[in-house]
């Protein structure tokens, strides 16, 4: 009890000594307050993100092996090359099915696409007279394939990624096209499509297999493509006028049909962890696929996505670096000020029986009542300031959020359209439940000053005291109190 009272007695013959301790203190709390905040915002919302992108992997194929034993320069190279190529083992959907039955996929998606003529359908392309469109060419418009319309299914909304990337946008859309779109014949076609062929919604199209066998359809929308060019240098096409979007159940009717049509699968895998990725692909080779294929992640899409934050992280952690050096330098300097003025008092004490313990205890005591008030002062400060500042480093990434869960929902024919899909605001989980991707976006960042914030500041606080408080603990273990008076006298 005696060394707090002396310690407040102390404080208060000293007022100018120690608020000049107290206002460095609270500028390092504020500081430190606002930076903390910061930090911990940013790390919750690099983990909102990376939640928010899915752990993708998808099969793709491995040129490298491939091509690892090629030289085109030898005949028999060029030949054995060929037959490399077409021994390679396809998978199915049965083979995606087996591969997802894995403890490391969390669910699956896939896009199945088959080629069809059209019954009546006209494909888009244009005969020009006398077969020359422009003086170039000879003939209509070349047919890369030997059907005239590309079918492709998607086994979900999460699976079409044309429409989440903006490469198409849902122009027109009738008001049940969520609930329908995954099961039955209905089916999504090019805006060029449908004004050549003069279709709208809900007319019928019939499409039909290189046997004859005929499938009806039904329109439920309507989409353009966003990428300018074609495949085709000579066509006035969009390289997705001819291609017509349906579910992955209504490709899967038509290939059980007819089992000779030939199918493209292409499947995605939502994975727990990257780290899982080789013991998958193992599983993947033990299942039946083929070595000529490899797993694939968009990890380096999450990471790239979430770059900026990860700096605002980083420089926050430089700055509270920085701050603690600098200011635990300070509090230093002074401290060693205030024992050198102090020295006869310290003598004194020590001439009266004032041990050296309880005397650094005594200077240790001061230091932490000036800095609790001042810690208390600049956390409050700090708490106010936090917020608005928070939102004017993240001002980019809260507008990039917005616009991509935004233009996201415009390419479904979202929000700002008559009816179709859903708005992508409200409940992620069942959003997802639904098949809709998700995107997290954000009106801004609640950077508060809650317990973890306020403890990791005690914790600074009590750091910065034992700092600044070596000095005093150092000195009065030296200071000889007879040598002391002695030079006072």
């Amino acid at each position: 009890m005696f060394i707090l009272k002396n310690a407040w007695i102390s404080i208060k013959r000293n007022k100018g000594r120690n608020i000049l301790i107290g206002i460095i203190i609270l500028i390092i709390a504020c500081a430190c307050t606002i930076t903390l905040a910061i930090k911990n915002t940013a790390v919750d919302l690099i983990d909102s993100y990376k939640s928010a992108y899915d752990k993708e992997v998808t099969i793709s194929f491995d040129r490298t092996n491939m091509m690892k034993d090629f030289d085109p320069s030898q005949a028999t190279g060029r030949e054995n090359a060929r037959e490399k190529f077409d021994s390679i083992a396809t998978y199915t959907i049965s083979d995606i099915e087996s591969f997802a039955n894995s403890k490391y996929i969390e669910s699956y998606y896939y896009t199945y696409g088959i080629g069809l003529n059209g019954n009546n359908l006209e494909k888009a392309e244009i005969e020009s007279n006398n077969g020359m469109p422009n003086g170039f060419g000879h003939g209509k418009e070349p047919n890369m394939s030997s059907t005239d319309f590309t079918l492709t299914g998607y086994s979900s909304l999460d699976a079409m990624s044309e429409f989440i990337n903006g490469t198409y946008t849902m122009n027109e859309i009738t008001d049940n096209a969520c609930d329908i779109a995954f099961d039955g014949n209905y089916v999504f076609i090019n805006q060029e499509l449908a004004d050549y062929n003069n279709l709208t919604l809900n007319d019928k199209i019939i499409l039909e297999d290189e046997a004859e066998n005929t499938y009806e359809f039904e329109i439920i929308g309507i989409f353009k493509e966003n990428e300018d060019g074609s495949q085709e240098p000579m066509s006035m096409f969009s390289n997705s006028a001819n291609t017509i979007v349906t579910n992955a159940n209504a490709v899967v009717s038509i290939t059980t049909n007819n089992q000779d049509i030939q199918a493209t699968i292409t499947p995605t895998f939502l994975i727990d962890s990257y780290d899982h990725v080789e013991n998958l692909q193992a599983e993947f080779y033990e299942k039946g696929l083929d070595e000529n294929f490899v797993l694939q992640t968009n990890e380096e899409e999450v990471t790239s996505a979430v770059s900026s934050m990860e700096n605002i992280n980083s420089f926050a952690t430089t700055f509270l670096v920085i701050t603690l050096i600098i200011g635990g330098i300070v509090l230093l300097v002074i401290n060693m000020i205030n024992i050198r003025e102090r020295k006869y008092e310290i003598g004194v004490l020590r001439t009266i029986g004032i041990s050296k313990f309880k005397l650094t205890l005594q200077f240790v005591s001061e230091l932490i009542m000036v800095s609790v008030v001042a810690l208390i002062l600049g956390a409050g400060i700090g708490a106010i300031s936090s917020k608005g500042v928070s939102n004017s480093l993240l001002a980019n990434e809260i507008n990039n959020s917005n616009e991509q869960a935004e233009e996201i929902g415009k390419n479904f024919g979202g929000p700002t359209m008559n009816g179709g899909m859903p708005d992508r605001g409200g409940n992620r989980e069942e959003m997802r439940g639904k098949g809709m991707p998700v995107v997290q976006a954000y009106d801004s960042i609640d950077a508060v000053v809650d317990m973890k914030v306020l403890l990791e500041l005690l914790g600074i606080g009590l750091s910065l005291v034992l700092i600044s408080s070596i000095a005093s603990m150092v000195s009065i273990q030296r200071f000889s109190p007879l040598t002391i008076l002695k030079e006072r006298s």
